[in-house]
């Protein structure tokens, strides 16, 4: 990412540059990132092609201002890390339905190396608000709740799987191995246009705010404002200027479940 690019992509998240590549400048660009671009499946709902290229994704959550999800968000965020000076990896992940993890590649998590090997993660909807330390098998604490990182039973735990639980539930199993966002594309695909993907269903819009989260699943609005959570209905005359008021992305048509 060249340093045009890094500018505006910074912009978009409304912090400065890091003086250097650290910790603490990590947490920021984690935490301002979650507040910025929302956690999105609209492109599903509006006939819209997803594409991992580069330029494809930044002009998507840059120049549009729009979100995505993990392959998306995950993907551009390493390489405005690795633009910055961070050393980072690209991992395959395995989201759990109750207590069995998915398919290979269902989701995309980076590993960010600096004295110890970081956790980041602002594709995953509703989940840390910070880097959570790879190497700490104790309770990790944030804004988004607690987390525990392990390794996975059996075999699974024997290569190197991780299994990372939130607030005790298991979110999913993340693998040792390296990859590249290409390697993520063909269950993209399958994510963005099978009827057995949950991202088919609905379309989904959630973003952290500085009190809590605000969700707009199909035409219902659910915000959770220091802990108190109220959901209503919207008409279909108001869901335009939703998406615009709580997530800054403007559209010229009602995202459908039947797109």
């Amino acid at each position: 990412m060249d340093e045009s690019r890094i500018t505006h992509y910074l912009d978009r998240l409304g912090v400065t540059r890091p003086a250097e590549p650290d910790v603490q400048s990590l947490r920021a660009l984690q935490l301002a990132h979650l507040r910025a671009v929302p956690f999105e499946n609209l492109s599903i709902h509006l006939g819209e092609a997803i594409s991992l290229e580069s330029d494809a994704l930044f002009d998507k959550v840059v120049g549009r201002r729009r979100g995505g999800f993990c392959y998306e968000l995950n993907g551009l965020l390493a390489e405005l890390l690795t633009g910055l000076g961070y050393r980072v990896t690209l991992l395959a992940a395995r989201g759990f339905d109750g207590s069995v993890p998915g398919p290979l590649f269902d989701h995309l998590v980076l590993r960010v190396d600096l004295d110890e090997p970081w956790l980041v993660d602002v594709g995953f909807g509703d989940f840390t608000d910070e880097p959570l330390r790879l190497d700490e098998r104790a309770e990790q604490k944030d804004g988004g709740g607690v987390f525990r990182i392990a390794p996975a039973p059996g075999d699974h735990g024997d290569r190197g799987d991780l299994d990372i639980t939130h607030n005790g539930d298991p979110a999913y199993r993340l693998t040792a191995r390296p990859y590249e966002l290409a390697d993520f594309v063909p269950m993209c695909w399958w994510q963005a246009t099978s009827p057995r993907s949950h991202f088919t269903k609905a379309p989904v819009c959630s973003m952290r705010t500085a009190r809590g989260r605000t969700t707009l699943r199909d035409r219902r609005l659910i915000q959770t404002v220091d802990g108190e959570r109220t959901e209503r209905v919207l008409d279909e005359s108001e869901l335009l200027p939703a998406y615009l008021d709580h997530f800054g992305i403007t559209l010229d048509r009602i995202p459908s479940a039947g797109a």
